[in-house]
């Protein structure tokens, strides 16, 4: 799934799939800046970033944390993601 393919259920009038949409949109986020830090602590990077990587490092652990936090909802409130 991409970003673009969650545009739709975001103005869902059902919570329940714009909770979904909201879990995947952060989920490939996390994916992707991952992905990223992947290739900086390989060296392969084609860019140099602006932030420290500690910087980065943090905002994936709060990522995480988020992804858990909607994670334990989605059981809670009987939501399949």
């Amino acid at each position: 799934m991409r970003l673009d393919d969650t545009a739709e259920m975001m103005s869902s009038p059902d919570y329940k799939e714009r909770f979904r949409a909201e879990y995947c949109q952060v989920a490939i986020r996390y994916h992707k800046l991952k992905a990223m830090l992947d290739k900086w602590d390989q060296g392969m990077l084609d860019f140099k970033p602006t932030c420290p990587r500690s910087i980065y490092s943090m905002q994936v652990k709060a990522m995480t944390d988020y992804i858990a936090v909607l994670e334990a909802r989605a059981v809670m409130e009987g939501i399949e993601l």
